[in-house]
């Protein structure tokens, strides 16, 4: 214990240190790169020691064990909630000061926002909440070649909307989100006991943040999965775990980031400083558009009856007044307006690229560092053929590829092609980054031939070469785990898509939306185009690509279960049902309370 108090001490003090030169950071004149390399001379041991020594006190071998049955305690029995293991360290001892209390209960919720592991992270990593909304839909498609990529039919499951309810991914994703919240629980928790007994000024604003960040988690839940478990409670009983309908969810979760959102600081998280990476003002206030868009879609509890309540009749109070869906989405658009984040970056790229800190653009991002932060983005990685990123002298998958949809969108090799489409994909012959021709292993051109995709191009002269592949994140050769460890923030949330999110609601609410999807067109010399609900469901490919929002997009636009190239409509798939996914059958098993959604 002597040794642990000295370790907590000296803790402290570089944490001091550390929150000292975040807030000096913004004040320095030098240029942005200058400014990183700053952050990371002066944080680097602070944060090697930060981590070394958060573990000791927060994640102790039997502290871990608690709060992952915790977070099991939804698909588990109830011993797991009597487990009090006797050689953990007393909570209290981890939560004496305001200090200890930001990095206990709010800073380590975001050590799970990015991830390094399969269905860890919002975005980032395989297998979670980014393929299942990217893979299911018309955007993208990892064809099955030969050997690679088959993985026991779970790439073209996702793909032919064939993934039915044992599906590991889909188990992995909702333990993964539920993991969050339930730390976000035990989160709020100790930060109103502290409260009791404590006046720190700063707590108020720590409790909304941690409350933002399981709403959100809440939300990606509720996209996914429709009708799920909603848990306040760190320690709640088996008995006490029900399924809520999903407009109750919606209701809960948009009620929450509007009492967290005045609370929070109005800094614009994706920019170096003290609140970089964190949720911030503007990041919920992205968040409540994005609900308020998808109102229709949440608010409906019988998803396959082919019907949806109408946005014009869905009610918000906002501000004292009583507001519509559509008239909501604008008013929190706006908002962000107010809050900063008014204008585009001049260069479409400059939001991807290796050092993208100084986007005035991004609203919520992961942060990503080689040296400081464990993350992986792996898309990239993926995609490229296998001499594509030994050129780069990195490694590739070559996998994830751009379907014949998203090539039509694009207006690939037509007069109209879309300026993005160099920016997002690499197609043709392929070039290292000094210009030189890269070559496949016998000698010919490597070449990508993005026509040729399919789901299967097993034994055909193009297994290989087969599809468009990712490239809208600048390549950064200096990147670590060949190539998944890189500078490139990964962005999350952007201002674009709140302008198109305003044209969209405007049209659906009897106005002109021409403004704003001409304001994200212009940015990069695309004509303009007349705002109809056609037309901004294609631009959000165009502008969004990659960027894991096409099932979400599909399916409020209702072609998600449409029958496209290498996918036809499952039987009975034109009721809706596929527009979540199944509740795990084996968290059904150990919880029989929980009801299987319609159709699975």
């Amino acid at each position: 214990m002597k040794r642990y108090m000295k370790n907590r001490n000296q803790f402290l003090q570089k944490v001091e240190l550390f929150m000292q030169s975040r807030q000096q950071l913004p004040q320095k004149s030098e240029s942005l790169l200058q400014s990183k390399k700053e952050l990371l001379q002066n944080t680097e041991p602070i944060l090697r020691r930060v981590e070394r020594l958060s573990k000791q006190i927060i994640y102790p071998s039997r502290i871990l064990l608690f709060f992952l049955v915790t977070s099991l305690t939804l698909f588990s029995c109830d011993k797991f909630l009597q487990e009090n293991p006797k050689d953990k360290l007393p909570e209290e001892d981890v939560y004496n000061t305001i200090s200890e209390v930001y990095l206990n209960a709010v800073a380590s919720l975001y050590t799970y926002v990015g991830g390094y592991s399969d269905s860890q992270g919002l975005q980032g990593t395989g297998r979670g909440v980014y393929d299942l909304n990217t893979f299911t839909s018309d955007e993208a498609i990892i064809p099955t070649r030969g050997g690679d990529w088959y993985d026991g039919g779970f790439w073209q499951g996702l793909y032919l909307h064939d993934w039915g309810v044992e599906n590991d991914a889909i188990q992995a994703t909702w333990e993964y989100l539920y993991k969050v919240v339930m730390l976000s629980n035990k989160s709020l928790e100790r930060i109103d006991k502290f409260a009791e007994t404590h006046s720190d000024a700063e707590l108020p604003a720590y409790r909304a943040e941690v409350q933002a960040m399981r709403a959100m988690y809440y939300y990606y839940l509720m996209d996914l999965f429709g009708r799920i478990p909603l848990v306040q409670s760190s320690s709640v009983a088996m008995k006490d775990v029900v399924q809520s309908e999903r407009k109750t969810v919606f209701e809960f979760v948009f009620k929450e980031l509007q009492e967290a959102a005045p609370l929070l600081s109005n800094a614009h998280s994706n920019q170096s400083g003290p609140y970089y990476g964190r949720i911030t003002r503007p990041v919920v206030i992205f968040l409540l558009a994005k609900l308020a868009l998808n109102s229709e879609v949440y608010t409906d509890n019988d998803w396959t009856d082919g019907q949806r309540p109408d946005g014009k009749n869905i009610k918000f109070t906002v501000n004292g007044n009583e507001l519509n869906a559509w008239e909501t989405v604008i008013y929190y658009c706006d908002q962000l307006k107010a809050l900063g984040y008014n204008e585009l970056e001049p260069k479409y790229e400059t939001n991807f690229s290796i050092f993208n800190e100084s986007s005035i653009e991004n609203i919520f991002t992961i942060p990503m560092n080689k040296t400081l932060y464990t993350n992986q983005m792996q898309y990239l990685f993926r995609s490229r053929h296998y001499n594509h990123a030994k050129a780069y002298g990195l490694s590739g998958e070559n996998g994830p590829s751009a379907t014949i949809e998203a090539l039509e969108t694009f207006g690939y090799e037509t007069a109209e092609q879309d300026p993005r489409f160099d920016i997002c994909y690499f197609a043709g012959v392929v070039r290292d980054l000094k210009g030189n021709i890269i070559k496949l292993d016998d000698g010919t051109v490597l070449e990508y031939l993005p026509w040729k995709v399919a789901l299967d191009i097993t034994d055909t002269p193009h297994e290989q070469t087969a599809g468009a592949r990712m490239k809208k994140y600048e390549v950064d050769p200096t990147a670590t785990k060949d190539g998944k460890l890189m500078e490139n923030d990964i962005v999350l949330f952007r201002y674009a898509d709140a302008l198109l999110m305003k044209s969209e609601a405007k049209v659906r609410n009897g106005a002109s939306g021409d403004e704003e999807l001409n304001e994200v067109r212009s940015r990069v010399n695309a004509s303009s185009r007349p705002a109809t609900l056609e037309n901004i469901l294609a631009e959000r490919q165009l502008e969004l690509a990659w960027e894991g929002w096409r099932r979400q997009d599909l399916v409020r636009f209702g072609k998600f279960t449409r029958a496209y190239s290498s996918r036809p409509q499952l039987p009975d798939e034109g009721n809706g049902y596929t527009t979540v996914f199944p509740i795990p059958e084996k968290i059904r098993v150990m919880n029989t309370k929980l009801k299987q959604n319609p159709g699975y």
